[in-house]
């Protein structure tokens, strides 16, 4: 069994034990990184690295930019702190999603006034 197999059969195994959905998340991430770089799959193999951990760095991340009580990661900055955990350089070529925050309808002004609804003159 070569890396690219062992690596999916690694992420796989512990994305069907957990019941985490981010571990799920990263778990797709990581699979879709090695099918286009397959290099990189034996640094998956570690056996000391995990999803789960992988998660935890990305918290850890998140603190450092942590403003307020609120700590966030785009999903690129997230991505690449998974990606370093693993050992793994550069960027991954996996085409990313992009969310985008939908526009506020538009809505028609309406003015009126309870004299107008009222038939005041």
């Amino acid at each position: 069994m070569d890396d690219v197999e062992q690596a999916t059969k690694k992420l796989k195994a512990e994305m069907d034990k957990s019941k985490n959905k981010y571990v799920k998340v990263i778990g797709e991430f990581l699979l879709q990184h090695i099918q286009g770089n397959p290099q990189d799959a034996d640094k998956l193999l570690d056996k000391d690295k995990t999803i789960a951990k992988s998660l935890n760095a990305m918290r850890k991340a998140a603190e450092k930019v942590k403003e307020g009580n609120m700590a966030m990661l785009s999903d690129a900055e997230g991505f690449a702190v998974v990606l370093e955990y693993f050992g793994i350089d550069g960027e991954s070529q996996v085409v990313q999603t992009v969310s985008t925050v939908p526009s506020k309808p538009s809505v028609a002004s309406f003015d009126v006034s309870l004299e107008d609804l009222l038939g005041g003159e």
